[in-house]
């Protein structure tokens, strides 16, 4: 198995959390490379994690990939999903479902070897008592089938799929979610925008509930002057809607899940 562990948590940076972390890991494996993906998810939001994590795998090296947002605070039972050249550590709540699903799940497993385990284990730590240990022990060379038994993919807890569908000269979505600055990206993909002739320079109508605004749609959302709106393709390739030096997540006042639609300006 690689060395290579990665993290994406809830934890924070103002406390010891992530460093107990890697602390349990590199007392196990200290050869392990460690990966911190993102610790400032916003508290609980699972489908922000699912993201930022699905998102970021296409870039990651071959390893383990621990995910831990759950609001549920370590009552959801702790799974591994084996996706062939990546393994996901995590929660059985839909964190590590996109991500698994875009890598190829194959089998997934419930973490029950205590064996593997860091003692004694915290019924609110099981980032640092079982998924870091658990993680640390698949590096340095345990198989998959010694981690617990093996759970039918079908049988784990899954978010919705984010919708995207173009039709009738326009493309629906929703918002997928809004990062640290603002920005409210959607489910809907540059590519379906270019499936209705739209580009760069182009003027979007979005239809956000009953409202209906104007957005130019540009490379960067520098194009436009501070303080207007502007649509633009992210670096994963989604459409987002951003306010030049300030909060489109504000403005716009749209949560995750929110339904938009979106077509060319006549």
């Amino acid at each position: 198995m690689t060395s290579v562990i990665t993290l994406l948590t809830d934890y924070g940076l103002e406390d010891g959390y992530v460093a107990a972390c890697h602390g349990v890991i590199l007392s196990i494996s200290p050869e392990s490379r460690i990966v911190d993906v993102c610790h400032l998810v916003p508290s609980g939001d699972v489908r922000r994690a699912a993201a930022i994590l699905t998102q970021t795998i296409p870039y990651l090296p071959p390893g383990v990939h621990i995910a831990v947002v759950d609001p549920g605070g370590g009552s959801r039972r702790p799974v591994a999903i084996d996706a062939g050249k990546h393994v996901f550590l995590g929660p059985d709540n839909g964190v590590l479902s996109w991500a698994a699903h875009a890598c190829g799940a194959e089998r997934a497993y419930g973490l029950a070897n205590e064996e593997l385990f860091r003692k004694p284990v915290s019924p609110t730590f099981h980032g640092r008592d079982i998924f870091a240990s658990v993680a640390a022990h698949l590096a340095v060379g345990r198989g998959l089938t010694e981690l617990g038994p093996e759970i039918p993919l079908e049988r784990l807890v899954s978010l919705p799929t984010p919708t995207s569908l173009v039709r009738e000269g326009m493309v629906e979505g929703e918002v997928l979610s809004v990062d640290r600055h603002g920005n409210t990206q959607l489910s809907v993909g540059a590519s379906d925008l270019a499936t209705l002739g739209v580009r760069p320079g182009a003027t979007l109508v979005v239809w956000l509930g009953r409202r209906q605004i104007s957005v130019p749609f540009r490379e960067t959302f520098a194009a436009v002057p501070p303080g207007d709106m502007v649509a633009f393709a992210d670096s994963a390739g989604l459409v987002s809607l951003a306010v030049n030096s300030g909060d489109a997540s504000q403005r716009l006042g749209l949560p995750p899940g929110a339904h938009v639609r979106l077509s060319l300006a006549p």
